[in-house]
């Protein structure tokens, strides 16, 4: 244990134990899944991160060994524990640059978006010396001043390569690429079955491992036409699974950016046009639905029986507040008599 701290300190690491874990010290050969909560903070005690808290729930980290992630001390961290073990790693600044970034993904996956929103076409030390923002000021300041941070880290669980399903951040491009008709294919059974929730969450991976190999190609070549048209495809469905779970607002969105890119996509049309019509939005639909129509007249039964049920919905609403109204302003209400004791 003391020539491993000896070789940590040379490497600009201070390790403190605070917890000893159980069993032998594993091999670590590269493959191996490894489980830890952990806890970011600056040198003075102010803490960033804390992955039984952040998003508003506790979810370990996972890491696949010898895959390359981008915060490369973790993996120097987490092969000198044992399971159950907890410790604590203050690194020196060479360990800790890419942190921003990393911290910037794993809070966006903890709030369900996409891990690689707001970072641009280019690495990590490239976006680094950028100046643009992460959208955390914390973060913002900490890239913009780079220091030793504090990795307190409790290793809850090793598992050995083969033991267990890959991950799909932990797969090389092929995986990936292989992987999503699996994962669509997977979404679409549970999504006949009824269940909504975990369809849009198979889409939603889908989505964000094609972004993973999209934002590796040049906008506009084929290549990366062809990942977006796999992603506008997986994108209709998470948007599908929206509408059936009355979130209106994140699919007009969604939609809309597809229209921005594919104006005449009859699908993303339809979509945010029953979108529209849910949240009262009656110009917009009604402009949408018009355009279906130029598009695909074939679609006019269903674009009627839309229109029909929001001007149903509209003329039930309006009844409702007329009523609400008069009520309110009833002026032959008898007013009430005074009396005397």
């Amino acid at each position: 244990m003391e020539e491993e701290a000896r070789k940590l300190l040379a490497e600009g690491i201070k390790k403190k134990l605070t917890s000893p874990g159980k069993g032998d010290l594993s091999t670590f050969p590269n493959g191996t899944k490894v489980v830890f909560h952990y806890r970011t903070s600056l040198c003075e005690g102010t803490v960033l991160d804390d992955s039984r808290t952040m998003g508003g729930r506790s979810k370990p980290m996972e890491l696949i060994l010898g895959k390359k992630f981008k915060l490369a001390v973790w993996e120097r961290l987490v092969i000198t524990m044992r399971e159950g073990e907890v410790a604590e790693f203050t690194c020196d600044t060479k360990h800790t640059a890419l942190y921003p970034l990393v911290s910037q993904s794993l809070r966006n996956i903890s709030v369900g978006k996409d891990p690689l929103e707001g970072q641009r076409h280019c690495c990590g030390i490239a976006q680094i010396h950028s100046h643009h923002s992460l959208g955390h000021k914390d973060l913002d300041h900490l890239q913009a001043n780079p220091q030793p941070l504090v990795f307190t880290i409790e290793l809850l669980e090793v598992l050995p390569p083969g033991s267990f399903q890959l991950d799909v951040w932990a797969m090389t491009d092929e995986e990936k690429l292989s992987f999503v008709p699996q994962i669509h294919e997977e979404g679409n059974k549970l999504f006949k079955e009824g269940h909504i929730s975990e369809a849009r969450d198979k889409y939603y991976n889908g989505i964000a491992c094609l972004k993973n190999l999209q934002i590796k190609e040049q906008p506009g070549d084929e290549s990366w036409l062809k990942l977006d048209r796999m992603i506008t495809t997986l994108l209709l469905n998470y948007c599908q699974c929206l509408l059936l779970e009355g979130q209106y607002y994140e699919v007009i969105e969604h939609c809309s950016s597809l229209l921005f890119k594919y104006e005449n996509n009859v699908k993303a049309l339809y979509k945010r046009a029953k979108a529209h019509a849910a949240v009262w939005n009656e110009t917009e639909a009604r402009a949408d639905f018009a355009k279906l129509l130029e598009l695909d007249p074939s679609l006019g039964p269903s674009v009627a029986k839309e229109l029909k049920t929001m001007e149903e919905r509209i003329r039930s609403k309006q009844k409702e507040e007329k009523g609400r109204y008069k009520d309110l302003f009833n002026y032959n209400t008898p007013p009430a008599t005074a009396t005397t004791g």
